[in-house]
């Protein structure tokens, strides 16, 4: 078989070397493409499914919310098991699905099977599936350097232009905030008023709700002028919120201003993020969607930092605490240099070993194209160029060398046997 191949290979050196150029081609374009990471993704195929119930102890929601959900979820096409994590005020179900699994089918599934499950739940509790990335999509952490602004206009600014604006990102699946405060109005009802008043915490609940919605009416016409009547009734302001009317006693209205008092605060936090030792500090997580390119996206978001910037106040600006970018180059560019520096040491081995340049040709060209060639097959199994997949790739050039050797070696035994044969054949028809 080896001595036909060697044959064919002889008389189509043209279509041969037409082959190689093609295939080192091909491969060259699966290296531009091929998605870069320092890391391979070993994560599960999962979908989150995140359910916030707050002021409730954990017992409580995994009774109420985790355990109807984990039940409802179990036996979804393809999945593999069901996980449910309960803690004070929130709920956390992971489903876990087979590796082979398409993401968005698997999410479209669990969404579908949440429209039945949220019958089940207390009223006012609505799940809500998690970002389409994994565990290692955290790539970009970045804070605000903002002095003398106060933390809770930093989580305004943080969380009502900044994070829209990254988020429109090619790429990135969530831009998760931390840090700061969120501001809130915050309603303290005294009840010694209420009990006077007759009054209940729902009554004033229903008043703010029912005086913070638009309303509209219809369109009309006078004069042969058309009119549209609507209302505006979101509340703005603390004096707004306390002139809102709970009930009329002898014609004269309760106000929220009588029964309780109105004030502007922080949600209540269960954390801080401190910087250095420096004092806390407001800032964002990029994740990245599933199957992306992590060092493409990373350099996308930071072109767009630098657009947002524009628009930020004058003492306002990013300060990067992690990215995965230079972790990513810095891994590449070691491999990288580890493969060059193989690919010349086995280079030289080769023309010292055999003494003979057309031979240690010919199998020192096999390196780049069967190089290249692996980059085809990582594309085409979807797995990245990263600190393990390269690392096998420079393990394997001792394999590849190995081979050509072995190849030169039976070609030119085959060569030999036949150029003497062809002498002895010469010699007897001269004699």
């Amino acid at each position: 078989m080896i001595h036909r191949i060697i044959e064919w290979s002889v008389r189509n050196r043209i279509t041969v070397l037409i082959l190689a150029a093609v295939l080192f081609g091909w491969g060259w374009y699966a290296v531009k493409t091929n998605p870069v990471d320092a890391i391979p993704d070993l994560s599960e195929n999962q979908v989150i499914v995140f359910t916030e119930w707050m002021g409730r102890g954990p017992q409580l929601v995994e009774d109420q919310v985790t355990y109807p959900l984990v039940t409802n979820l179990q036996g979804l096409p393809r999945i593999k098991y069901v996980r449910g994590s309960s803690m004070f005020g929130m709920s956390f179900i992971y489903v876990i699905f087979e590796d082979d699994t398409d993401i968005y089918w698997a999410r479209e599934r669990v969404l579908e099977r949440l429209g039945t499950a949220t019958r089940t739940l207390p009223e006012g509790v609505s799940p809500q599936l998690g970002p389409d990335g994994t565990g290692v999509g955290h790539i970009l952490w970045y804070t605000l350097e903002a002095p003398g602004m106060d933390l809770g206009e930093q989580r305004a600014l943080q969380d009502w232009y900044i994070k829209f604006a990254l988020q429109n990102v090619k790429g990135v699946s969530e831009i998760a905030s931390f840090g700061g405060f969120q501001p809130q109005y915050q309603v303290t009802a005294d009840p010694n008023k209420l009990l006077y008043y007759g009054l209940t915490p729902a009554d004033v609940i229903t008043a703010v709700r029912a005086n913070n919605n638009e309303s509209g009416g219809r369109k009309f016409e006078m004069s042969d002028i058309g009119y549209i009547i609507k209302t505006t009734g979101y509340l703005s302001s603390i004096a707004e919120i306390e002139q809102i009317a709970v009930k009329t006693v002898n014609g004269v209205p309760v106000r929220v201003a009588d029964v309780a008092t109105v004030q502007m605060t922080g949600e209540p936090r269960l954390g801080i993020f401190d910087q250095d030792g420096e004092g806390e500090r407001v800032g964002g997580i990029v994740v990245m969607r599933y199957g992306e390119n992590a060092a493409e996206v990373i350099d996308r978001v930071k072109e767009q930092m630098k657009e947002v910037s524009r628009g930020l106040p004058a003492n306002v600006k990013f300060d990067i605490v992690y990215d995965r970018g230079e972790l990513i180059r810095e891994s590449i560019s070691s491999i990288k240099h580890t493969l060059i520096e193989e690919m010349i040491v086995v280079s030289l081995v080769v023309l010292i070993f055999l003494f003979h340049w057309r031979s240690a040709l010919s199998i020192l060209i096999q390196i780049p194209i069967t190089l290249a060639a692996s980059f085809i097959l990582l594309n085409a199994f979807g797995i990245s160029s990263n600190i393990m997949s390269l690392t096998g790739i420079a393990l394997a050039i001792g394999v590849i060398v190995d081979n050509g050797i072995i190849m030169s070696e039976n070609a030119y035994k085959h060569l030999s046997e036949r150029y003497a044969q062809w002498q002895a054949e010469q010699k007897t028809e001269s004699t």
